[in-house]
């Protein structure tokens, strides 16, 4: 008679604390794509590597790292995104001179947005 009424309340705890841990994870691979904006870094592309990573279980980011030259040093930077269906990441060529906005985690710059220098200025 006990473990009539022991088994499903176990299960139903242990369903309501998966549930909460993998709705954690969402926000938390979500909240990956906006980064704070509080540095810029401006610079020419010497090189891209763009890499699949694994998140959580069947959850996946998008990486892509940058080494830029700003004129005074070479810099890796990176732009994390997470792919959702019919999500596009970031797409950048060699030589290209852009504007990057966002902050310093871990040792490297952390992307948010990106603007392309135009040609003419």
């Amino acid at each position: 008679m006990v473990t009539a009424i022991a088994i499903p309340i176990i299960l139903a705890y242990f369903y309501w604390v998966t549930k909460k841990e993998m709705q954690r994870n969402y926000q938390e691979w979500i909240e990956l794509e906006e980064v704070a904006e509080e540095a810029i870094v401006s610079g020419k592309i010497l090189e891209i590597h763009e890499h699949k990573e694994r998140f959580y279980y069947h959850r996946f980011n998008h990486v892509t790292v940058l080494k830029i030259n700003t004129g005074i040093k070479e810099l890796m930077v990176k732009k994390v995104s997470p792919l959702r269906k019919g999500a596009v990441p970031p797409t950048f060529r060699e030589g290209e001179t852009i504007y990057l906005y966002g902050n310093w985690k871990h040792g490297y710059f952390s992307i948010n947005r990106a603007v392309r220098k135009e040609k003419g200025a």
